[in-house]
């Protein structure tokens, strides 16, 4: 009996194991259809189109236009007229840099966002992390830190900033997409070796 009611839970859990990604892959795609069509809902309703998927194709042409045109001088110094305006207003101003600040690290290439990762032993001794190196000091007695973003599992857009001296971190060996991914993944896409101690 016991044996039948743990191969009934390894069934069920294989199931809901290979059923969860399905769903959530068509659960994201589901709300972009939705969002991107309401965006653009207004201006279809304007000129009474009533075609789905049209809605879509439009909001990413847009987008589209929006990077063409932000890529280009012209259209850049536009763009930079706007985000001084818009960086003007008291509360807008935090929530729009803050949130700019976010984007940029994670749609700029790494090597523009950091320079690299490496473990640290945190938040104790005895248990590792892994960081990324967002710049460096040196004291006045000349010790070398590393300026450290700790991002959070899954999430790394939110973490902490730490300051710690380079001879107590350990360099992982990877770049800073594979440290991503190992972040975002909850360590299941980690390397099965590591350079700890």
């Amino acid at each position: 009996m016991n044996s039948i009611t743990q191969n009934f839970r390894s069934k069920l859990f294989a199931g809901v194991a290979t059923l969860l990604p399905l769903y959530l892959t068509f659960f994201v795609i589901k709300f972009l259809f939705v969002t991107l069509e309401e965006m653009s809902d207004p201006l279809l309703k304007r000129f009474n189109l009533d075609i789905p998927g049209l809605g879509i194709i439009l909001t990413v042409l847009l987008i589209y236009i929006l990077g063409f045109l932000v890529t280009n001088f012209l259209g850049r110094k536009i763009f930079n007229l706007g985000e001084r305006i818009v960086k003007k207003v008291p509360i807008v101003n935090m929530i729009y840099t803050t949130l700019k600040q976010i984007t940029d690290t994670f749609t700029k290439g790494s090597t523009d966002a950091f320079e690299g990762a490496v473990y640290i032993q945190y938040p104790r001794q005895g248990l590792w992390t892994m960081a990324f190196i967002s710049g460096e000091s040196k004291t006045k007695d000349g010790v070398p830190y590393y300026h450290l973003f700790v991002p959070t599992t899954p999430n790394p857009t939110s973490g902490f900033f730490l300051m710690i001296p380079q001879a107590d971190t350990v360099a992982t060996g990877m770049s800073v997409e594979d440290g991503l991914k190992t972040i975002i993944s909850g360590g299941l896409l980690a390397p099965e070796e590591n350079p700890l101690p």
